[in-house]
């Protein structure tokens, strides 16, 4: 099921990507619908799956969990289901906050979480370095977060 996205469903999306806690009528005033058309405008879009999940988005400095680490990973072999068990196992790991795979020198990127270098440090070692077939890890440790937002470019790349 598709959906044709209007200005005002742009908007919605935009206000819930900055504060899902927001209600109904919160959102209907700041777009200049009514609550019911609002409501089923939110029901329609989740009911596409444009919505995956609504969370708490929490300060991992606050948390302790200031250490943000890049770790570029090369597999020695591609072959079989050899990619789909390192992502399986990379999946099971908490630290790993966001993989993906890569186009060049490298075949993934991780972004790894931790409470301090020690912390990166143990885990690389005892947990990801056992991943089977990993030829090659780089690791960059992030100094300083310049920008760090989960809200997608809905004005700039459908409006």
């Amino acid at each position: 099921m598709s959906l044709s996205l209007d200005p005002t469903d742009i908007k919605l999306l935009s206000l819930l990507q900055e504060d899902a806690s927001l209600t109904t009528a919160e959102l209907a005033d700041k777009v200049g619908l009514s609550q019911s058309p609002c409501w089923r405008r939110i029901l329609r879009i989740q009911e596409v799956g444009l919505i995956k999940k609504k969370v708490a988005l929490l300060d991992p400095e606050k948390l302790g969990m200031g250490v943000v680490v890049f770790t570029a990973v090369n597999l020695a072999t591609h072959h079989g289901t050899t990619l789909q068990d390192f992502e399986q196992q990379v999946a099971k790991f908490p630290e790993v906050m966001e993989c993906y795979t890569m186009t060049g020198n490298m075949d993934y990127m991780l972004k790894v979480v931790t409470k301090d270098i020690h912390h990166y440090e143990i885990f690389a070692r005892k947990y990801l370095a056992q991943v089977p077939n990993i030829r090659e890890m780089h690791s960059s440790v992030a100094i300083t977060r310049i920008k760090d937002t989960t809200e997608l470019p809905l004005a700039t790349q459908l409006g």
